[in-house]
């Protein structure tokens, strides 16, 4: 579980094109991620469901794990590795015993006392951010980066960092404490997915 829980974190950008995003996704899986998180704040729920499973075939294919953001219901229907919730995704404790075994991840925006709380209930990871200015949720309040040390610290949990992560900062966030990389556009939005992969992977390995 550490291993999984460690590197790249692939998270999907909205967008109705599904074969436009599988062939994305699959290039950051050829590049060596095997962490995706699928999230898509603008589909409907078949369009969801759709995707969703999709994204799972794909990531089988490649020895990945899919989380599910929002919808840990979803990500029982189509048995994917466990879901990431955030603030108004349901109650993380009806979550953590439903999805048994797979994975449960929480967002805790800048707030310790939201990780102190999902490490209780059983995370196995959580999520600190925006920890850098970030396009997708520009309005994001933005969490300082001595929160990924102290959780790491105090909670004995791995942390992810998430929001406005490029290449050029994320050792910022690696430093700090952060064991898991949360990218949206500066991995999805590269004109070479597969390289950028590549090159976050080097990070984690200097």
């Amino acid at each position: 579980m550490a291993a999984i829980l460690r590197g790249l974190y692939a998270l999907t950008p909205d967008g109705a094109d599904t074969d436009g995003l599988l062939a994305r996704v699959e290039q950051a899986l050829a590049g060596g991620v095997r962490l995706v998180q699928y999230r898509n704040k603008e589909a409907d729920a078949a369009a969801r469901r759709s995707q969703a499973g999709a994204l799972l075939a794909l990531c089988r294919r490649y020895g990945a794990r899919l989380i599910v953001n929002d919808d840990w219901r979803l990500a029982l229907e189509i048995d994917a590795d466990g879901a990431h919730l955030g603030r108004a995704d349901g109650d993380p404790a009806a979550a953590r015993a439903a999805l048994g075994d797979k994975l449960l991840g929480i967002s805790c925006y800048a707030e310790f006392e939201r990780a102190r709380e999902a490490a209780r209930l059983g995370a196995d990871y959580v999520a600190f951010g925006s920890v850098f200015a970030s396009a997708t949720k520009p309005q994001a309040v933005r969490a300082p980066l001595e929160l990924l040390g102290r959780a790491r610290r105090e909670l004995g949990l791995p942390v992810a960092a998430i929001g406005g992560i490029t290449l050029e900062n994320a050792p910022l966030a690696l430093a700090a404490g952060a064991g898991m990389l949360a990218v949206i556009s500066d991995l999805f939005a590269a004109p070479d997915i597969q390289a950028r992969v590549e090159a976050y992977g080097r990070l984690f390995r200097d």
